[in-house]
């Protein structure tokens, strides 16, 4: 029994905010368990995506609301968030989003990002999706948020939504971890009008000698306990602590045939992106640091892209290119459907 099945026994009467959201009645498919929060039924998920779910449940379970390295986290997120999809400060996505009247947090998480987004524009409703428990503890944590909703549901299966809902659709860091990425990539743009933004990221494709290691660890994690990836995280951290310590910088050769792109860095950059993922970043802090390599080591599914590939998503959904981002660790961009 997930966490959503132990807040009720019964379906709450939806409140005025449900209602503007779905105008004509909920649809059978899900159901209203708190006047802020709905339910979809996740039971028939694959393997992997529930691993990966409880995964991110668990994740997001040992991050505190009310932490620093929560707030530090979720600042620092806010400012790549605004360089991601090109956006010029804050003042410039709050001018953007107070001209929509529905937004998507696809893949919520916590719903940080979601309640930014709420903060900035007060007179949109902001739904924030995820298929975690995270998002039941959302749901209380935000609970005097006048203008959010959200949802526990498979982001890449939601027809509970009519086409063309939402004004805006931003799928930050997470659509790498569904099931079929492309798929998933089709449902967001069905949900999204014409005329409007869908924001996306994408992990790109590394060095053959880190892809081979990350390859072979999705399906390693499936076998190792949360305790297990917890300490390979606290580990991994550990190491590159240490790596960073030394911060001279080293004139790298690239080596084409392995994908290793060389340049100026650090010798844990250098083995960071070519070898093996072991983040640290001092000002976030330890906690933080951890949890960033638990993310990627633990959930099962987590897909990654080159530049070709991704864009190709785009073409396929004739979007246009609004901004578009890349750099080492992904690519990323803001895209208009076609009216």
């Amino acid at each position: 029994m997930n966490e959503s099945e132990q807040i009720v026994s019964s379906e709450t009467k939806p409140s005025p905010k449900l209602t503007s959201l779905f105008p004509s009645g909920l649809p059978g498919s899900i159901k209203a368990v708190l006047s802020n929060l709905l339910v979809s039924n996740v039971s028939g998920l694959a393997e992997p995506q529930l691993q990966t779910r409880e995964a991110f449940s668990k994740k997001w379970s040992m991050s505190e609301y009310d932490s620093e390295e929560f707030k530090k986290s979720l600042e620092f997120q806010k400012r790549w968030y605004l360089s991601l999809y090109g956006f010029e400060s804050e003042e410039g996505l709050a001018r953007y989003l107070r001209y929509h009247k529905r937004i998507l947090d696809a893949g919520a998480g916590k719903a940080g990002k979601a309640s930014w987004f709420a903060q900035l524009s007060p007179s949109t409703l902001i739904v924030a999706a995820d298929i975690s428990d995270s998002i039941v503890a959302a749901s209380e944590y935000y609970k005097n948020y006048d203008n959010m909703v959200f949802i526990q549901c498979d982001i890449a299966n939601m027809p509970f939504f009519p086409d063309n809902h939402f004004d805006y659709v931003s799928c930050d860091q997470v659509i790498h971890h569904t099931k079929e990425p492309p798929k998933t990539f089709k449902e967001l743009v069905r949900v999204t009008r014409p005329d409007h933004d869908i924001a996306c990221y994408v992990y790109r494709r590394k060095a053959l000698p880190r892809e081979l290691l990350d390859e072979y660890f999705r399906e390693f994690s499936q076998k190792l306990t949360h305790e297990q990836v917890m300490e390979l995280s606290a580990q991994l951290t550990e190491l590159g602590r240490l790596l960073s310590e030394n911060k001279e910088e080293v004139e790298f050769p690239s080596i084409p045939l392995l994908g290793i792109e060389g340049g100026k860095m650090t010798i844990q950059r250098f083995i960071y992106w070519n070898f093996i993922k072991c983040y640290w970043n001092e000002e976030l802090g330890r906690d933080a640091s951890v949890l960033t390599n638990y993310d990627w080591y633990s959930p099962s599914q987590a897909f990654r892209y080159s530049e070709e590939e991704f864009r190709k998503w785009i073409e396929e959904e004739n979007l246009d290119e609004v901004h578009f981002h890349r750099e080492r660790a992904c690519y990323s961009g803001r895209f208009k459907k076609r009216g």
